[in-house]
């Protein structure tokens, strides 16, 4: 597998293929098997953000490596309407869409480290890493 893959995210499919590049990618770098459904989960929460609200965008996939340590990197990145208010946003149970509002929230759990840029009617980026322990 390539140590950086970008998946255009139009479609519910296209979050499926995401997930599935991310988990191949983590067994690839050697994470635990709950580590792997850990990194799918997160990729699907923000690829269903970019397909609900942006309606397209990508996931961007790579290895990193940093002080001897190796982790993945999933960069979610879409040029929809923006978040108005990140820190809202990433409240549990806050939704716009009348969901459980456990998106962000819990893909920012679920990772290492997290970090959200947007930028209202210019859109969004999150870069989330997840080492291998």
């Amino acid at each position: 597998m390539a140590s950086e893959m970008c998946i255009p995210i139009l479609t519910e499919a296209d979050i499926v293929t995401a997930r599935q590049k991310g988990r191949a990618l983590a067994a690839e770098l050697a994470f635990s098997p709950s580590d792997q459904t850990v990194i799918a989960t997160a990729i699907s929460e923000v690829a269903r953000n970019i397909a609900v609200f942006a309606k397209r965008g990508e996931i961007t996939l790579k290895l990193f490596e940093q002080d001897k340590k190796r982790g993945i990197v999933v960069v979610a990145r879409d040029q929809g309407p923006g978040i108005p208010d990140i820190a809202k946003a990433l409240e549990d149970g806050y939704s716009t869409t009348k969901s459980l509002g456990l998106g962000l929230p819990g893909a920012r759990r679920l990772t290492d480290e997290f970090e959200i840029v947007s930028e209202v009617g210019k859109g969004t980026t999150i870069t989330m890493k997840k080492w291998v322990k």
